[in-house]
């Protein structure tokens, strides 16, 4: 119970689980060792864990829950190699900023190839989120990619998409 910070190596499909398992995961501030480590520039070939030990010099018995965390522990406490910071450090740096994710409700459909190019998901509105196509972005970047919905998607300046601002705490929820 005392954790402040849950770390997944794939938060997006564990803390829905975990919180399907027991109500205690689900006031937890989470973190994602995927998708918030940038890897590549670490010099890593990818995100699963299976490369990140071995590439990191470390050898272990995969899926087995509790080997894969203390590997993934390993892994992120290890030296950066010349990087600055830890990858422990980027993760939980990353895990105190807010992301806003955007809904691009009402779209034209003859826009969608442009939207799935740009990163943006499709959501069919069966888990409660508006549907539409979505991206999560860190909060900075919010007003360009307004700009950008507003000059090249909508073409219309006083398109107002909805936005939900995100923290550790609802990050990664189904």
């Amino acid at each position: 119970e005392p954790a402040d910070l849950v770390i997944a190596h794939n938060a997006g499909f564990d803390r829905p689980f975990c919180e399907a398992f027991s109500p205690i995961f689900a006031g937890k501030a989470w973190a994602c060792s995927v998708s918030e480590i940038n890897w590549a520039a670490r010099g890593f070939e990818g995100t699963k864990l299976g490369y990140l030990i071995g590439q990191a010099g470390y050898f272990h018995e995969g899926h087995r829950a509790v080997d894969d965390c203390f590997a993934l522990l390993e892994v992120l406490a290890r030296d950066g190699g010349g990087m600055e910071p830890t990858p422990f450090a980027e993760l939980y740096e990353a895990s105190q900023r807010s992301r806003v994710r955007i809904f691009a409700e009402n779209s034209p459909f003859d826009m969608k190839d442009h939207l799935k190019a740009r990163g943006y998901r499709w959501s069919d509105g069966s888990d409660g989120r508006p549907k539409s196509w979505w991206i999560e972005l860190a909060e900075d970047a919010l007003d360009d990619e307004l700009s950008y919905l507003r000059s090249e998607i909508y073409r219309w300046d006083e398109a107002d998409p909805p936005i939900k601002r995100l923290t550790a705490f609802d990050r990664f929820k189904a």
